[in-house]
């Protein structure tokens, strides 16, 4: 799987700096990558150029000679940590002194290859550490597209609630909601009164207290509704004030379930309706 997915980025096109001090050298590096089929191959022959090059281009691989004029490979190896963010420092040291590869890895090189050339063992390290770093390149990729995914979902979400939000506000006079066990949550306006509840306690749920003036055989039939967990649109509810004045509402109702359709509770909003 995971190498499909780097083959797909075209892993010939890996970008590769050389550098080394003798033309040879170079040459030689040169047409080993240009025959195995890299074809993003660039050299220099002036250490103090590495870190500028590689801030421009991001290598994904430095084949760096350790003995140099002016400028050596470990203190170019020492500049690039110290002016590249990079997670992997993708560098290959080479080398004829055996005594410099243990401290090339130590100062930050991913691996190292003996002089002269063993034309078999270079191109596998080099394959090598191209791979992991084009892995880490993917890795960020994947993270980036991931970070910037959930923010977007995240601005979606936040939208769509304040459409709704402002969409309830416009179209009712009151919201409701009510927990798996029947508890109101959230409630306002008379809402608990027209569902049969006593004003009290949002958690008040046992027993059925109706209150004067209201429809209880409506305030009966909506309760109904919402044990059988059935939704209901513009329920009708009337009540009759103490000064004999009337007042009708309408109020509509759903439950609520998750993703694994486990019941939640209800949610809804009412609106008191006037005669014209």
């Amino acid at each position: 799987m995971m190498k499909s997915a780097i083959d797909s980025i075209d892993f010939f096109g890996a970008s590769i700096l050389i550098v080394d001090d003798q033309l040879a050298n170079v040459e030689l590096l040169q047409e080993l990558l240009r025959v195995t089929g890299y074809t993003n191959v660039t050299s220099t022959m002036k250490p103090v150029q590495v870190c500028g090059l590689h801030r421009r281009n991001n290598y994904d691989l430095i084949l760096l000679d350790l003995q140099m004029p002016e400028m050596d490979g470990f203190q170019v190896i020492e500049a690039l940590k110290a002016s590249t963010t990079d997670d992997y420092l993708s560098v290959i040291v080479l080398t004829a002194q055996p005594g410099h590869k243990l401290r090339a890895l130590q100062a930050g090189a991913k691996d190292f290859v003996s002089k002269p050339f063993d034309l078999a063992e270079v191109k596998a390290r080099i394959r090598n550490v191209i791979e992991v770093r084009l892995l880490y390149k993917l890795l960020e990729d994947n993270n980036l597209i991931l970070e910037q995914t959930v923010q977007e979902r995240t601005s979606e979400l936040r939208e769509s609630e304040a459409r709704y939000r402002s969409l309830t506000n416009l179209a009712s006079d009151w919201y409701w909601e009510q927990d798996e066990s029947g508890n109101y949550t959230k409630v306002s306006g008379p809402v608990l009164e027209m569902l049969g509840i006593e004003v009290g306690s949002l958690s008040q749920t046992t027993g059925t207290h109706y209150t004067a003036g209201w429809d209880e055989e409506k305030q009966k039939q909506l309760q109904m509704y919402i044990a059988a967990r059935l939704p209901f649109i513009d329920f009708g509810l009337s009540r009759v004030n103490g000064d004999g004045s009337h007042q009708n509402f309408r109020v509509s109702g759903e439950p609520m379930f998750n993703s694994a359709s486990r019941y939640l509770g209800y949610r809804g909003i009412g609106v008191e309706t006037y005669e014209r």
